[in-house]
């Protein structure tokens, strides 16, 4: 299968929307940008799309697809027993990186929401995005264009490094400008719970509709039971290498990085380092990357798996990183760089 990578523009904008349509109306599936990652979208109400969807990342069936739409009256067509919280949420975060779980209704096929009654669902604040969603009927489902397991994709050419023979078409917006994805809530019992951290921190949601905890499925696996939302059951935003975190006092786990690098080195390896900008210098590496200040979370976030993917074009044979503030969107960052270093932490 040929591959088309689109760079979007005034000019082509329209044609280019409407071709994109046109592929996922007839079943195929296009990748395109949002503010968060870049999403591979198929027709959400097609079971047929949502298998091409599993087969093309190569991702596990049981792990749910976020269904996007453009407006928010389309969520009654996809979802039961709608409740104030969700409106809350909908009018002080969408269009937004904000993703709400709910019962599903009967037009949702479970190929799309791994077998659950449950359905996620987000409005992305991208316009690329949401003309995309009208002129493919209301409802992409899209997990992120990567190949399953790998760093998120934050640029189009990323995309086309893991789905090119795979999909018709990927619609190149730019960088994306948030870098992580969107916050999932779980609306569909008593107890509004987050499913995954991301840029609404839960300080925001708490000032919306009052209390919210985070699932004990962010910390521990629930063995076999079904992930409710992406991200939660399955190593996820992995490099090639083995990425070993370090945490502790800043002081120590300098210390600690670099003998660790004196260790790689005497047995043969080619080590990368993930810092901060204030203690780059502080390491003597083949690749020593920063992720930006310590203060400024956003920079972080957007830089976090394009870096993950410079180590893979690199070839490093292994990845030692500090790890970050967890408050904030620094919970999300962490979320994520654990997710990738399969839960390998030395504290110090």
């Amino acid at each position: 299968m040929e591959t088309k990578l689109i760079k979007i523009s005034e000019d082509n904008f329209s044609a280019t929307i409407k071709q994109a349509g046109r592929i996922l109306k007839n079943g195929g599936l296009v990748a395109f940008p949002t503010e968060t990652v870049y999403g591979l979208g198929g027709d959400a109400l097609d079971k047929e799309a949502s298998k091409k969807i599993y087969a093309a990342k190569g991702r596990p069936s049981d792990n749910p697809l976020i269904v996007h739409i453009a407006d928010f009256s389309d969520i009654y067509a996809i979802t039961k027993d709608m409740d104030e919280r969700a409106k809350k949420l909908s009018d002080a975060f969408w269009p937004g990186p904000l993703t709400m779980i709910l019962n599903k209704s009967e037009r949702v096929p479970y190929e799309t929401t791994g077998g659950l009654d449950t359905v996620a669902v987000r409005m992305p604040d991208n316009g690329t995005a949401l003309a995309l969603i009208k002129a493919a009927g209301g409802y992409i489902a899209a997990p992120s264009a990567n190949t399953s397991g790998r760093p998120s994709p934050t640029r189009a050419e990323r995309v086309y490094e893991d789905l090119n023979g795979k999909i018709p078409m990927i619609l190149d917006g730019g960088a994306v400008g948030i870098g992580i994805e969107s916050t999932i809530i779980d609306l569909s019992g008593d107890e509004p719970l987050i499913l995954r951290p991301g840029y609404i921190t839960p300080e925001m949601l708490k000032e919306v509709i009052g209390d919210v905890k985070f699932d004990p499925a962010l910390t521990e696996a629930k063995g076999d039971a079904a992930p409710k939302a992406p991200g939660m059951k399955y190593r996820h935003y992995a490099p090639k290498a083995q990425l070993i975190l370090v945490r502790g006092d800043q002081k120590k786990v300098t210390e600690k990085i670099v003998s660790l690098i004196d260790e790689a080195h005497a047995d043969g390896k080619k080590v990368g380092i993930l810092c901060a900008t204030e203690s780059q210098s502080d390491y003597k590496a083949e690749i020593v990357e920063s992720l930006g200040k310590r203060g400024d979370e956003e920079e972080i976030a957007r830089n976090l798996f394009e870096k993950l993917r410079e180590f893979d074009e690199k070839e490093v044979d292994i990845i030692y990183s500090e790890c970050f503030e967890e408050t904030g969107l620094g919970i999300a960052v962490m979320n994520r760089m654990i997710k990738a270093a399969g839960h390998q932490i030395l504290d110090i």
